[in-house]
C-alpha cells in the first residue's frame, strides 16, 4: 500500500483514480537548454509524497535540485548544473563548476584537497561529479501493493596505462515515500591496484538550514581540521544567520554505528518541523566530515560520509589510510537519504 495524501491506497484504487501513474509520481528524462547548462540531461523524479528532486545524468548522476512540499532542501551555487565540458580539473578549478545540490559525488581515485601523489597532479575532489553516465535506464516496479521507481547508470574513470574504475549507481524511491536510496558499486576493471576515494558531499541549505536548525549526531568525538574550525568547535552543531566574511569550518566526527552497522546524521529544523537524515554503512564509509559554511551567499552545511578525510590523496597515502582496490575487486556503498516532517522531525533524539 502507498501512503498518498494522508491515506493508505491500494494498487487497484490508484488504477481506478488515474489514467497514468505519472499523475502521482514517477521519473521523466529531460534536457536543459540554456547557458552553461545546455545539453545536461536530468531525470526529474516525484514520489507523490511531496518529495521532488532531479538527478543530473551528465554529472555522475548527482542529485541537484531537491524540495519537499515546496520547501527547498539543498543549497545551490551560482554556477548551476554546468555541463561537464567546462570542467577545470587542475587545482581548485572544481569550484567553478560545483553546483551544490543535494548530493555531489567526489572520487573515484581522488577526493579532497589538491595534491601530488606518485608524481600525479590531482585537483580538488576528483572527476566523478563531471563524468557523464552511460547506459541510463529507468523502470517502474510493482512489488505486491508497493510501487518503486528506479534509475540506473554507469560512470567510468579511466586512463591509458592507469586506472580503470566503473561505478554503477542505482537510485530508488517508493511511490508515496520520502526516502532516496543510493547504491554505488565500484569495480576495478583494470589490471593494477588503484586508489579508491569516495566522499558524498550532501549540501543542505536555507530554509532548512537556519538558526532554528541543529545537527544531531551520535558523535564519539570531534576533531577540528584547523584553527578556524577550532574556534567554533563548541558550536559545530548549531547555526546562525549568514555571516560577513565567514571562513569555512571543517570538523571530523567519529560517529557511532547502530547494531546493523549504520551511522546517521540528521539536520532538524524544529520551527519548520522538517528534518533531513543521511544513513550509511560505516564499514565502507568510516569517516564523516561536517562542512560548516554559513557565509553570505554560501550558506550551507555539508554532511559528508566518506572513506577518507579531505586533505587529499597524498596525505591519505602517507597516513596509511588510503583505500586500494585490487584488480577485479568491487566495493559497494549505500546511502539512505530521508526527509522527515511533522512528528517524525520532532522525535529525533538529541545527539
Amino acid at each position: 500500500m502507498a501512503m498518498l495524501f494522508g491515506s493508505q491506497v491500494s494498487r487497484r484504487e490508484i488504477q481506478r483514480h488515474t489514467g497514468d501513474l505519472l499523475q502521482l509520481g514517477g521519473v521523466r528524462l529531460l534536457e536543459l537548454q540554456d547557458g552553461y547548462e545546455r545539453g545536461v540531461r536530468v531525470a526529474d523524479v516525484r514520489t507523490g509524497s511531496g518529495l521532488h528532486f532531479q538527478v543530473t545524468l551528465e554529472r555522475g548522476m548527482d542529485i541537484g535540485m531537491a524540495e519537499f512540499r515546496g520547501v527547498p532542501l539543498a543549497w545551490r551555487s551560482p554556477s548551476g548544473d554546468v555541463h561537464p565540458a567546462r570542467f577545470e580539473p587542475e587545482g581548485l578549478g572544481w569550484r567553478r563548476t560545483f553546483p551544490g545540490g543535494l548530493l555531489t559525488g567526489c572520487g573515484l581515485t581522488s577526493a579532497g584537497a589538491p595534491s601530488i601523489d606518485g608524481g600525479e597532479s590531482l585537483g580538488l575532489h576528483g572527476r566523478l561529479s563531471h563524468t557523464p553516465a552511460c547506459g541510463v535506464h529507468t523502470r517502474r516496479v510493482w512489488q505486491g501493493e508497493e510501487c518503486f521507481f528506479e534509475l540506473e547508470g554507469t560512470m567510468r574513470e579511466s586512463t591509458v596505462f592507469g586506472a580503470n574504475l566503473t561505478l554503477r549507481r542505482s537510485i530508488g524511491v517508493a511511490l508515496g515515500g520520502s526516502r532516496i536510496v543510493v547504491t554505488d558499486r565500484v569495480c576495478n576493471e583494470g589490471f593494477e591496484t588503484t586508489p579508491l576515494m569516495m566522499l558524498y558531499h550532501i549540501n543542505l541549505g536555507w530554509p532548512l538550514l537556519s538558526p532554528s536548525a541543529r545537527l544531531h549526531l551520535q558523535s564519539r568525538s570531534v576533531t577540528p581540521r584547523d584553527e578556524d574550525a577550532a574556534a567554533g568547535v563548541d558550536r559545530c552543531l548549531s547555526f546562525d544567520e549568514p555571516q560577513v566574511a565567514w571562513r569555512e569550518q571543517v570538523f571530523y566526527h567519529e560517529l557511532a554505528a547502530d547494531p546493523e552497522g549504520f551511522a546517521r546524521a540528521t539536520l532538524v529544523n524544529e520551527k519548520l518541523e522538517l528534518a533531513f537524515s543521511v544513513r550509511y554503512r560505516t564499514r565502507e564509509l568510516p569517516r564523516f566530515t561536517e562542512w560548516k559554511m554559513t557565509g553570505e551567499g554560501t550558506y550551507v552545511v555539508g554532511l559528508e560520509p566518506a572513506n577518507c578525510r579531505v586533505e587529499g590523496r597524498q596525505v591519505e597515502r602517507a597516513s596509511g589510510t588510503l583505500r586500494l582496490l585490487a584488480p577485479g575487486e568491487e566495493e559497494e556503498f549505500l546511502l539512505d537519504l530521508e526527509v522527515l516532517s511533522g512528528r517524525g522531525a520532532r522525535g529525533i533524539p538529541r545527539g
